[in-house]
């Protein structure tokens, strides 16, 4: 008896020391990974990035991005963000860098900002123009008629016969196939939506993209990750768009590069 009592007096006092020191459990505990889809995707499209992150013991969360506007889709991610109780390391994709570039600002939390062939725009600036600040992009004519919204605005879809080509050239056929009848509607308000100052001026940022991106050209990507001053930037030779879909080792490995950086 008088060794169980020391036991259960030595384990509540282990407990109390627990409660004391939380951070002392939490100080080697790896970010959470909130991932932000963009334009014409869902969050499917980071299956395989999501997958290798929660193997290596990553939490994974697949932010749902609206797709509406700027403001109002960063204010949709920045609740997840406030959600998570630890560092996160967040990642965008395509529109989904303008949103994170925003939903980031103001958020103790997020240590990293990880860009997969994404905007990263500065104040005043919108999709549509980094788009076409350098020549490239070739998204225009592969563009569905617009969608009228009962608000007046208008849902842009690419249409699907060209989805493939355009957007996941390198992605099995049967597979961009799926991908351009779930593709997921933004709006042109959305694209030519100003930015508000960003987040990538106080937070660390990585950038990784392809070098056969038809929708933001290789010029404008490269110019974006420079201006940024990003720690790392990673280009895939032959990589589309969606280079998370048709590369996932390479994108996984870098965020968890991000994640571990001091």
């Amino acid at each position: 008896m008088k060794h169980s009592l020391t036991r259960l007096t030595l384990g509540a006092a282990a407990l109390a020391g627990a409660l004391a020191f939380p951070s002392a459990f939490a100080a080697d505990a790896k970010p959470t990974v909130v991932l932000v889809h963009g334009a014409f995707a869902d969050s499917s499209s980071w299956d395989g990035v999501a997958a290798k992150l929660e193997k290596d013991g990553y939490t994974v969360i697949g932010a749902a991005n609206p797709l509406r506007s700027v403001k109002t889709d960063a204010a949709s991610v920045a609740s997840v963000l406030k959600s998570v109780n630890g560092p996160v390391v967040l990642v965008g994709h395509s529109y989904g860098g303008s949103v994170i570039s925003a939903a980031a600002t103001g958020a103790s939390n997020v240590k990293a900002l990880v860009y997969v062939a994404a905007f990263a725009p500065e104040a005043g600036e919108t999709a549509v123009g980094l788009s076409n600040k350098f020549p490239g992009s070739t998204l225009g004519p592969t563009l569905a008629p617009p969608v009228a919204l009962a608000d007046g605005g208008k849902d842009l879809y690419i249409q699907q016969s060209k989805f493939h080509s355009q957007f996941a050239a390198d992605v099995p056929e049967a597979k961009a196939r799926l991908m351009a009848i779930g593709q997921r509607p933004v709006t042109d308000a959305a694209l030519n939506e100003a930015s508000p100052a960003p987040a990538w001026k106080t937070i660390p940022s990585w950038f990784v993209f392809g070098k056969a991106d038809k929708n933001i050209p290789l010029a404008s990507l490269e110019f974006m990750a420079k201006r940024a001053n990003a720690r790392k930037t990673v280009v895939i030779d032959g990589a589309s768009h969606v280079v998370m879909t048709s590369h996932p080792t390479e994108v996984a490995k870098l965020i968890e590069e991000a994640a571990t950086a001091k």
